[in-house]
């Protein structure tokens, strides 16, 4: 298998674009393979590094269906449901804490109901 050619940030050549370029112009890239990559330099890491896609091979997104749709808004909610209290807990619970605010930090909750 060949290498693919790596273009600095902000200097790929007209008919490629990322990801989420494509997904902004309403397209996917439907199955075809990384033709090259972007790379961004950073201090003391390994570069950024985008892939990127030919915008004529790409394809139209796929649309939502209502089944999609449903099956999003079940995963969002269980999403918010506190594994420790079980309660809703108004926002997605962050995949950091593995639980609500106030079960992850219970002494700054009574703090705060404490006149």
């Amino acid at each position: 298998m060949g290498t693919i050619p790596v273009y600095p940030w902000h200097l790929a050549p007209d008919g490629l674009a990322t990801f989420r370029q494509l997904r902004a112009r309403g397209l996917r890239p439907g199955g075809q393979p990384v033709v090259a990559q972007l790379q961004r330099p950073r201090r003391r890491r390994e570069p950024l590094v985008a892939y990127l896609y030919r915008i004529d091979q790409a394809k139209p997104v796929r649309p939502m269906t209502a089944a999609k749709r449903a099956a999003l808004e079940r995963a969002n909610a269980a999403r918010r449901v506190c594994p420790n209290c079980r309660r809703d807990a108004g926002y997605r619970i962050p995949a950091s804490l593995g639980m609500c605010t106030p079960c992850a930090y219970p002494e700054q909750q009574s703090e705060r109901t404490q006149p």
